[in-house]
């Protein structure tokens, strides 16, 4: 039997280490230096144990869910900007 995520030693226990392990997820994964990466946002799910970062790079914004127990990137999802458009007449 295992414990519940309230129980168990989280390995992402701040928000620093959370934006520390997406920001290293989304250098990999989209091949820009971390310098130009910057945290918009950060919230602690209590129920999943989840973290999700939010970071911004040029014209580009990503979510970034982490299991807080295992240290561990689960998915990060790309937000798509919408164009906007001008109605020149």
């Amino acid at each position: 039997m295992s414990p519940g995520i309230g129980l168990m030693k989280r390995r992402l226990e701040t928000k620093e280490s959370a934006i520390s392990l997406a920001i290293s997820g989304i250098t990999k994964k989209f091949k820009v230096q971390a310098n130009e990466i910057q945290s918009l946002e950060t919230k602690y799910d209590d129920d999943s144990g989840d973290w999700y970062v939010a970071l911004g790079w040029k014209d580009k914004k990503a979510v970034i869910r982490m299991d807080s127990v295992q240290a561990t990137i689960l998915e990060i999802n790309e937000i798509k900007s919408q164009e906007k458009k001008s109605n020149l007449n």
